[in-house]
């Protein structure tokens, strides 16, 4: 298992490391960290089968490929070179296909490991870390920092939520701010709700600097 372990984090950082969005292998690492800290109060779920599912997490993000198909052929591709029996890597790809947030879409986690995955993949985009990352990817989607005149979209489709027009401080109110009540797990639900705190006086921060009040 080690030795697919390390296999898996040259792969990772091979295909995501030179991310500038917030999708590079530091947050793939922090997310494993966020998982393993969620697993041990739990203490449920098979843990290779969350830590490879952090791991690869990302691999098939549309976001991130030509196409949602390109990015889960590359996902196939990898699992069926490494020596793991076809059963764990069904577990693994049905973790990883419940992550995303995705335009705030409900869907039915079946598993212990998915609900750790995706809890500890949406507390990396809360608190200090998670305003870093959507400034980051703001920058590289070539949105505003902040745009006054755009309004934030309450229900949006995937397509208007991935390419519609929209600003970095819009994105707390269309999905950062939103994280805390969708978290799984109790530990989880406990560590999302310091981060939202925080990222709820930066923006208070932020407004008052913006007006000239600060």
């Amino acid at each position: 298992m080690k030795e697919i372990i390390e296999i898996t984090e040259g792969f990772v950082k091979k295909e995501l490391g030179r991310d500038s969005s917030g999708h590079d292998w530091h947050h793939i690492d922090r997310v494993r960290k966020n998982a393993q800290l969620i697993w041990g109060k739990e203490m449920q779920g098979d843990w290779f089968i969350i830590e490879m599912a952090a791991l690869l997490h990302d691999i098939p993000d549309d976001k991130l490929n030509e196409s949602e198909a390109a990015g889960w052929a590359k996902l196939d591709s990898f699992l069926l070179s490494i020596d793991i029996e076809s059963e764990v890597a069904s577990r693994i790809k049905s973790c990883i296909e419940t992550v995303s947030f995705k335009g705030g879409r409900v869907i039915e986690l079946d598993s212990i490991e998915a609900m750790i995955v995706q809890d500890a993949d949406r507390l990396d985009a809360l608190g200090a870390i998670g305003i870093a990352r959507t400034f980051a990817f703001g920058g590289k989607k070539g949105h505003p920092i902040y745009e006054p005149e755009l309004g934030v979209r309450g229900e949006i489709t995937l397509e208007e939520y991935r390419n519609g027009n929209s600003s970095s401080v819009n994105h707390f109110y269309e999905k950062l701010l939103k994280l805390k009540d969708k978290m799984n797990t109790e530990h989880a639900k406990q560590l999302a709700e310091e981060r939202h705190q925080f990222m709820e006086s930066f923006l208070e921060q932020f407004y008052s600097e913006w007006n000239g009040k600060a």
